[in-house]
C-alpha cells in the first residue's frame, strides 16, 4: 500500500524534474529552459489533488513521460512541453486555448492531437467509432509525427505501471499494446521500446512464461558471460589490431522474441540457439562507416563459419523504417550459432531511436540522399488517406494494419530498381505499386524469368516483369488477391465507377423486375433487396441487377409472403442448427442459451452481463484451468478464449469495452476439446504404448488420433475431450516417460 509522505514526493518530482534536463544530448536555450519550466509549473498545479491508481501523485506520470521521449526517444524541447502538458486538458479544468495563449498554436496542436489518441482507444466507445477516430488521427498525423511519437512514450510508461490496474483493464491494455503501439514504434524504427512495450504486454498476457523465461535468463548469466568473453576476445584483438574504432558487447534477445521462436519452433529454453547477439559497433566517419562495416564482416567470418542463410545486409538496403546494419550468423567454438550484428555509431543511434534520430542526422547534414525514411511512410499514409474509397472505417484500419504494421518484402523490376511491398503482396499489388494503368490491365507475369498468374504471391528478391494486355478489366475477385492499400483503393475506385455507368439501367431493370412479381418500388423494398443480398450501396445493388447477377428468380422468394422478413446472418446460422426449428428466438440471449442448452460449458460471468452462455471457438480450444476471457463480439455472443490466445489478443484490442471477467464453475465435470502433440524416434508399439497412457484417465475420451512415421522419426496429433488442466498436464506427462517420446505439448492454438 503507498504511504504519502509530502515532503519526500517533493524531493522526488524535482529529482525526476531535474533528470529531464540532464537527458538532453544538446545544450538547451535559456527560453527553452523557460518555456519547459512553465509548462512543468502548470503541469503541477493541474494535477495537483489527483493521483494514479497506485497512490502516487499524478504528476509522476507526466514527468516519466516527458524523460522517456528525451533520453529514449531524442527529441526536444518542445516535445517535452508537450508531454508534460499531454493531460492536462483532458484530465483537468484548463482548455486547448488556455494552452495555445501560454505556450502558441504549435504546441497545442500537438497536445489536441494527444488528446484525440486517447479518445480513439477510450474503451467506452464502439470499434467502429474507433475506428473512425483513428482515421481521423492519420490525417493530423503528417502534420507533426511528434505527436504519436509522445503518446508511445506515454504508452510505454503506463505499462511500467500496470500493476495497479484491475486484471481485465491489464488484459486490454497490454492486448492493445501489442496488437497497435508495439507495431507502430517497429514502424517509427524505435527498436527498445518495440522490445520493451512487447516484453510487458506479455507480462500481462502470460505472466506464467514470463516469470518462466525471465528467470531462465537469470540463472543462466553465469555460463552466458564466460560464452560472451570467450567469443569476442578473437574479434576484439583482430579488430583492434586494424586500428578501427569500436565498442562490443552481448546482449540478451527480448523475452518475447525469445518465446516467440520457442513457440515457432516447438523448442525449449535451452534449445534457442540465437538466444543472444554480439554487437559491434564502430566509430568511423560517415564517408567510412560502409567500407569499414563489411570490413568487420570480413574479420568475423575469417574467425568462424558462418551460416550463409543467415546474412542480413541492411546497409546496402535499408529496412523501410530506417535500420542498417549488417547481421551474420556464425558458429562459435562451443558449438552454437550466434548472431553477430554490425553497424556504426549513427546506424546504432538510428537503430535506437528510428525516426528521431534521422531527423538530428539530417540537420547536421549527413543523412542520406533524397527523402528520409520518416517522408517515404508519411507519403505512404497521405497516399492510402488521399484514395481511400472504403466506406467503412474497420476495413480502413485492418488495410492500414496490413500495409504499415506487417512485415515488407524486397523484389526487382528487370532493370534492378529495388521495390518495396507489404508481406504477401501479390504479382497484382506490384503492378499497381508501378501504376494504376498497369494495374489495371496486367494479365500475368514473368517471375524469375517463369510465368505466372496475377495472383501470384511475391517472396524476397524477386524479379518481376509485368506482363499486360489491352483488353484486361478489373473485377470484384481482384480485391481478393492484392494486400497493398494502394492496389485496393485503386481497384475499388475503377469498380464504384464502373458500377455508376451501369446505374439508372440497374435502377429501371429492377423496378420491372419488381412490378413483374405485383411489388412496389418503394425505398422500404428496394432497401430490403439490397440488405439481403449483403451490398454495400444502391450503386453495387442496381449494377449487379444490370449485369444479370441478380435476377428475378432471386428476388422474387423475399416478396412470397410479406410476414416473411430477412434475418441476419447470426440468426439464420442458429435456425439452421437449432433442434427446435419452430420456436422463433427473441433476443441474443435466447440464442447464446439455445445454441449451448446441450452443452452446458460451465463458465461464469461477471458484473453486469448475467445469465449469458458462452460461445468456446475452436482457435485456442479453452478448457477447465485456463486462465481465460469472455468478449462480447456484436451481433454474435460471448466469446471465452484463451488469454494467450492470438485471435482474444486481437479482439480485446479492438473490443476492449467488451471484455468481462470469466472463470470455470468447481466442481464442474465436462469435457472440452483440446489436444495433444507428439514427436520422437519410432519403433515397435509405440503408438499403442501412447493411447495406453492417455486411455489410463477414464474421465479422458479420444475424439481422433493422426500419427505419422517416416525414416525412423514419428509425429502426430491426438485431440481429446478432458475435464481440466490438471488431467492434460497428467497425461502429458505419462506420455512422456515413454521411450521413444522425445517432446509431448499442448497444441495451443489452431
Amino acid at each position: 500500500m503507498y504511504r504519502i509522505d509530502e515532503e519526500q514526493e517533493k524531493r522526488e518530482i524535482l529529482r525526476r524534474y531535474r533528470l529531464i534536463f540532464k537527458s538532453f544530448k544538446r545544450e538547451i536555450s535559456p527560453e527553452e529552459h523557460d518555456q519547459i519550466h512553465q509548462a512543468f509549473t502548470l503541469a503541477v498545479s493541474a494535477h495537483e489533488h489527483t493521483r494514479r491508481k497506485s497512490g502516487e501523485p499524478y504528476i509522476y506520470h507526466p514527468l516519466e513521460v516527458a524523460h522517456i521521449v528525451v533520453a529514449d526517444i531524442g527529441l526536444g524541447p518542445t516535445a517535452v512541453v508537450c508531454a508534460l502538458l499531454h493531460d492536462v486538458v483532458e484530465d483537468t479544468e484548463y482548455t486547448l486555448s488556455d494552452i495555445e495563449a501560454r505556450f502558441g498554436s504549435h504546441v497545442a496542436r500537438i497536445v489536441d492531437g494527444l488528446t484525440k489518441i486517447d479518445e480513439i482507444f477510450d474503451q467506452n466507445q464502439s470499434f467502429s467509432i474507433q475506428a473512425e477516430n483513428f482515421k481521423k488521427l492519420l490525417f493530423s498525423l503528417s502534420d507533426d509525427v511528434r505527436v504519436i511519437l509522445i503518446k508511445l512514450a506515454d504508452r510505454l510508461h503506463n505499462m511500467r505501471t500496470l500493476d495497479s490496474m484491475p486484471r481485465d483493464k491489464q488484459l486490454k491494455i497490454a492486448s492493445e499494446t501489442i496488437n497497435i503501439y508495439a507495431p507502430l514504434a517497429h514502424r517509427l524504427g524505435l527498436f527498445s521500446i518495440k522490445s520493451e512495450l512487447e516484453d510487458l504486454a506479455l507480462k500481462y498476457t502470460e505472466p506464467e512464461i514470463y516469470n518462466f523465461i525471465s528467470e531462465k535468463i537469470r540463472q543462466s548469466e553465469p555460463e552466458r558471460q564466460d560464452l560472451i568473453n570467450n567469443f569476442i576476445d578473437p574479434i576484439r584483438k583482430k579488430l583492434e589490431d586494424e586500428c578501427l574504432k569500436f565498442s562490443i558487447s552481448g546482449r540478451v534477445k527480448s523475452i518475447c522474441s525469445i518465446w516467440g521462436k520457442m513457440k515457432k519452433k516447438g523448442i525449449p529454453f535451452e534449445e534457442v540457439y540465437d538466444l543472444f547477439a554480439i554487437r559491434i559497433v564502430l566509430d568511423s566517419p560517415v564517408e567510412n562507416e560502409k567500407a569499414d562495416c563489411y570490413k568487420v564482416y570480413a574479420i568475423v567470418n575469417s574467425l568462424y563459419r558462418a551460416n550463409p542463410d543467415r546474412l542480413r545486409d541492411w546497409i546496402a538496403i535499408p529496412k523501410s523504417n530506417g535500420y542498417e546494419a549488417l547481421h551474420t550468423t556464425v558458429m562459435s567454438n562451443t558449438g552454437r550459432w550466434i548472431e553477430v550484428q554490425i553497424r556504426s555509431k549513427r546506424m546504432d543511434e538510428i537503430a535506437e531511436r528510428g525516426y528521431a534520430a534521422h531527423w538530428r542526422y539530417k540537420n547536421e547534414g549527413i543523412s542520406s540522399e533524397g527523402e528520409s525514411g520518416l517522408d517515404i511512410w508519411l507519403n505512404k499514409i497521405k497516399e492510402m488517406l488521399e484514395h481511400s474509397v472504403s466506406d467503412n472505417s474497420l476495413s480502413f484500419l485492418n488495410d492500414f494494419r496490413q500495409n504499415f504494421f506487417n512485415g515488407e518484402i524486397y523484389v526487382y523490376t528487370p532493370t534492378g530498381e529495388v521495390k518495396s511491398l507489404p508481406a504477401g503482396a501479390t504479382v497484382l499489388d506490384f503492378a499497381f505499386h508501378i501504376h494504376s494503368e498497369i494495374g489495371f490491365t496486367v494479365i500475368g507475369a514473368k517471375v524469375n524469368h517463369k510465368l505466372v498468374p496475377i495472383n501470384q504471391k511475391l517472396k524476397n528478391g524477386d524479379q518481376v516483369e509485368i506482363i499486360c494486355s489491352k483488353t484486361q478489366k478489373p473485377s470484384e475477385a481482384w480485391l481478393d488477391f492484392v494486400v497493398s492499400s494502394r492496389a485496393k483503393s485503386r481497384i475499388r475506385q475503377w469498380l464504384r465507377e464502373e458500377h455508376a455507368k451501369f446505374y439508372n439501367q440497374g435502377q429501371e431493370a429492377l423496378q420491372q423486375i419488381l412490378s413483374s412479381i405485383m411489388v412496389p418500388f418503394t425505398e422500404e423494398n428496394i432497401r430490403k433487396v439490397q440488405d439481403f443480398f449483403s451490398l454495400k450501396n444502391r450503386s453495387e445493388l442496381y449494377y449487379s441487377v444490370a449485369m444479370h447477377k441478380i435476377e428475378e428468380k432471386d428476388i422474387s422468394p423475399l416478396f412470397k409472403k410479406q410476414e416473411e422478413k430477412h434475418e441476419n446472418w447470426f440468426w439464420q446460422m442458429f435456425r439452421r442448427n437449432s433442434a427446435n426449428k419452430e420456436k422463433p428466438l427473441l433476443n441474443l440471449q435466447d440464442a447464446i442459451q439455445a445454441q449451448v442448452e446441450n452443452k452446458p460449458e460451465s463458465m461464469l460471468l461477471g458484473n453486469d452481463v448475467k445469465n449469458l452462455k458462452y460461445i468456446i471457438p475452436d482457435c485456442c480450444h479453452p478448457i477447465p484451468g485456463d486462465d481465460v476471457i469472455g468478449i462480447i463480439i456484436p451481433d454474435k455472443g460471448i466469446e471465452v478464449h484463451r488469454t494467450n490466445c492470438p485471435k482474444a489478443i486481437e479482439l480485446m484490442s479492438s473490443y476492449g469495452n467488451r471484455i468481462v471477467k470469466a472463470k470455470w464453475r468447481k466442481n464442474e465435470k465436462i469435457g472440452l476439446l483440446t489436444g495433444i502433440q507428439i514427436s520422437g524416434f519410432d519403433r515397435p508399439g509405440l503408438a499403442k504404448e501412447i493411447l495406453e497412457q492417455v486411455a489410463a484417465d477414464s474421465q479422458i475420451n479420444i475424439r481422433s488420433i493422426n500419427m505419422k512415421a517416416a525414416e525412423g522419426v514419428y509425429e502426430g496429433q491426438i485431440m481429446l475431450y478432458i475435464n481440466n488442466t490438471d488431467h492434460l498436464q497428467a497425461t502429458i506427462e505419462r506420455v512422456g516417460q515413454i521411450e521413444g517420446v522425445e517432446k509431448v505439448s499442448r497444441i495451443d492454438h489452431r
